[in-house]
């Protein structure tokens, strides 16, 4: 059942999509004619992840960023399907490695059709999107986007190997969080930049908005996994610190925690046990964690808007405002 507050937050993003809704129908009909496949398990698989209540911000972004410079062509619509394919592979993939059973309030595309099915059907995706890539004949966004599912390849490892390392420092949590989540957001909005062609200073600035408006929704999501319901965060509370992922709450709370709220903390990574789940939130909340990673969030978030300052009026400017502050509002 969704809180009133899920359902005002997917309000005020269907008004954001509202900026560019013809662009968007076009996105979801690409979305769905390029899915298709002979073989039909590759269907089965797709299908179930694409339509599992997911947002599609990075598509959006990518929309948004090329309207708000000025773009009038629609080499943007199958870009925003190739972020979109390309995130939705991360997905699978991650569900996988982190032997997860829910995602978006939905069973997990590895628990409904088996470990096998989801890592290849992620591969095809991945092949499906630099087909697209080809198709649009943009070097320098096939560039963009070989560089980033690279980028994206090499924060897996990184997060793998700091799993249960309770001695992380924040400074390693920021790299793999860019590399994981914010380097494909700071792709999508680059990608419509670069096809509206402006000032190569105007891309930068549309880029590093991408990047910030990333890094906050994932700071946001990782606090979540200690200050939500499975109803509103679409998957099990806690998920985090099951797979010893050692999160900026997690990192901030064993910093300036009591020495025996350090030990349960450090345990608990290093187990990937959550049987003091309870205490370990309570933990978080009184040394000042969720405020504190709070506060990096609505510091990303007025990065991404003032690297905004460069356009020139319009609605869909208008938009990418309204996207950031949605990532934060989502919660603080």
């Amino acid at each position: 059942m969704q809180t009133v507050e899920t359902q005002n937050n997917l309000n005020y993003l269907e008004t954001v999509r509202s900026l560019v809704h013809e662009d968007w129908e076009n996105v979801n009909r690409i979305i769905v004619k390029r899915l298709g496949s002979d073989v039909a398990l590759v269907n089965q698989v797709a299908h179930h992840i694409t339509h599992g209540g997911g947002k599609r911000l990075r598509p959006l972004t990518t929309l948004l960023a090329a309207r708000a410079c000025g773009y009038e062509k629609a080499k943007h619509i199958p870009a925003a399907a190739i972020i979109e394919f390309i995130h939705t592979a991360t997905l699978l993939h991650d569900d996988v490695v982190d032997e997860s059973g829910l995602r978006r309030g939905q069973e997990t595309a590895n628990a409904a059709f088996g470990n096998q099915a989801s890592v290849l059907v992620g591969d095809f995706l991945y092949s499906r999107a630099f087909q697209m890539m080809v198709e649009i004949g943009e070097i320098e966004i096939l560039d963009i986007l070989a560089d980033t599912t690279n980028t994206i390849a090499e924060g897996e490892v990184l997060q793998l190997m700091n799993c249960n390392n309770p001695d992380i420092k924040e400074e390693n949590y920021l790299e793999i969080i860019y590399r994981k989540t914010a380097k494909l957001f700071e792709a999508a909005t680059h990608c419509g930049a670069i096809l509206a062609n402006p000032d190569k200073s105007i891309q930068q600035n549309i880029r590093d908005y991408g990047r910030h408006l990333g890094s906050a929704f994932q700071l946001v999501d990782d606090a979540l996994d200690y200050d939500s319901t499975t109803e509103e965060l679409g998957k099990n509370i806690g998920d985090d610190l099951a797979e010893g992922k050692p999160t900026l709450p997690l990192i901030y709370a064993m910093e300036h925690g009591s020495a025996a709220e350090r030990n349960m903390i450090r345990e608990a990574i290093e187990t990937g046990g959550t049987q003091n789940l309870t205490s370990i939130q309570i933990a978080i909340e009184s040394s000042g964690g969720l405020q504190y990673t709070a506060d990096c969030a609505r510091k990303e978030v007025q990065l991404a808007i003032k690297n905004l300052d460069v356009l020139p009026k319009s609605k869909y400017k208008d938009g990418l405002r309204s996207l950031a502050m949605f990532a934060i509002n989502r919660r603080f």
